[in-house]
């Protein structure tokens, strides 16, 4: 059998840069005078946030700017530290001395911090304990306090053009042992490129998959494995098709599995919406996209029905950025629980939505004079407010309708059936009779 080297060590992590020169994409930050190589050349390095879509270089770029001048290098993960992890790295640089070299603390996907994190680094970044590279691939206006953000630089890295993403491609044909060994040719681009969207990394792996997957196939094929792995759109998209499961962030798999968990909580399932839930948990998925979903659901699936299930779904959320990942899994899975074994009622989705309708058919209706605010003697004179009843005055309840006189007596409101929400309509019945309720 025809063994290739033996390799452990996935091709993007053999093929990360160990030089600047070597660094792929983002001249306008690393080029010939550019803002960081200058920096770096100066042995300067300011507290910075690394901002750009995922696979364009943000940690390898980080690594090579405190070699550069001459830092350590200490590197946490937001999805996986938490604030004892980062007090650890900066209790340990400054036991250690390091004000003159000021070690960097490089926080990958820093936006995952919830806010009591992000505080914790401050004073350390305020004493010149430590350089801060956070790398984030969301907005630092919304993902960064602003005290953090306003002791440090933002720099934005672009996405891989097409020109970029064939330069990974043939600096790993020309520098890797594996591929050299398989003798890999690439005919056709698209399929290889559109896989890897743009993503740098993802290219590398999905290279590697393919190209790994042909390989296997040809050992039983003496004569074609002499020839070696000829890559076109063909062979990139069978083994794509076959291999490659992610959960992507940002294509249909994100929104369809986002869409089960909401559907499983509309059908009172809480076993398949737990399960969806760990799905974007163990996906990456921001903890934070995940609490708006359940906040939105407590309101439009559920309602009238159980007014509690909002309450507990801000609830979430607030618990979602105070604690972030990891323990924040925890309210989450008790919010979308409660969510999918709570009663459900869209009654005051479809009244909204009603009532848009009825806005966008019959227009700006005039607000009826007894509605109208009169807060000079001019608008008392021209009727405003004339003829309105002070509820309060009446025992709490006028019988005065509040429509414009166009849809008067319309219902936008219609309660369901579940306990609760037959209470609504009782009462609602015992004021208005036959108009309401």
């Amino acid at each position: 059998m025809n063994m290739a080297p033996q390799t452990e060590a996935p091709l993007a992590e053999r093929m990360r840069p160990r030089t600047l020169d070597d660094y792929v994409g983002q001249s306008h930050l690393v080029g010939q005078d550019a803002t960081l190589r200058r920096a770096m050349a100066a042995g300067q390095l300011p507290s910075m946030i690394l901002w750009g879509p995922p696979g364009v270089g943000k940690t390898t770029l980080a690594r090579l700017m405190a070699e550069a001048t001459g830092r350590p290098f200490h590197q946490l993960s937001a999805i996986r530290s938490g604030v004892k992890e980062v007090r650890g790295v900066i209790d340990s640089a400054e036991r250690q001395g390091m004000f003159s070299t000021r070690a960097v603390l490089f926080i990958d996907e820093i936006h995952r911090f919830s806010k009591s994190q992000q505080d914790s680094l401050l004073g350390a970044v305020e004493r010149g304990s430590v350089t801060l590279i956070g790398a984030t691939t969301e907005n630092p206006s919304f993902e960064v306090i602003p005290a953090l953000l306003s002791r440090s630089q933002v720099y934005v890295l672009e996405a891989f053009g097409r020109s970029e993403l064939e330069a990974l491609v043939h600096r790993a044909l020309a520098k890797d042992e594996w591929l050299q060994h398989h003798r890999v040719e690439v005919l056709e681009w698209d399929a290889l490129l559109r896989a890897s969207g743009g993503d740098g990394r993802r290219l590398l792996n999905v290279l590697e998959l393919v190209v790994a997957g042909a390989a296997s196939e040809r050992e039983d094929q003496p004569e074609a494995s002499k020839e070696g792995v000829k890559l076109d759109d063909v062979l990139v998209g069978r083994f794509i098709q076959a291999n490659l499961s992610r959960y992507d962030k940002t294509g249909d798999t994100h929104y369809d599995i986002a869409s089960a968990l909401i559907k499983s909580i509309r059908s009172s399932d809480p076993d398949a919406a737990v399960y969806w839930l760990a799905r974007m948990i163990e996906g990456g998925e921001d903890p934070k996209f995940i609490a708006r979903r359940l906040l939105i659901s407590a309101s439009e699936d559920i309602g009238h029905a159980n007014p509690t299930a909002l309450v507990l779904a801000n609830a979430t959320f607030d618990a979602v950025e105070r604690l972030g990942i990891p323990e924040c899994r925890i309210p989450l899975s008790q919010c979308a629980t409660y969510l999918a074994s709570s009663p459900k009622s869209n009654s005051a989705y479809a009244a909204i939505g009603a009532a848009q309708q009825a806005v966008q058919q019959h227009g700006d209706l005039p607000v009826p004079m007894h509605l109208r605010n009169a807060p000079t003697k001019l608008m008392k004179e021209l009727g405003h407010g004339s003829g309105y009843q002070y509820d309060h005055d009446h025992g709490g309840f006028s019988g005065q309708e509040g429509l414009p006189e166009a849809l008067s007596g319309r219902r936008f409101f219609k309660l369901g059936s579940t306990p609760r929400e037959r209470g609504l309509a009782e009462f609602l019945q015992s004021l208005w009779g036959g108009k309401k309720g």
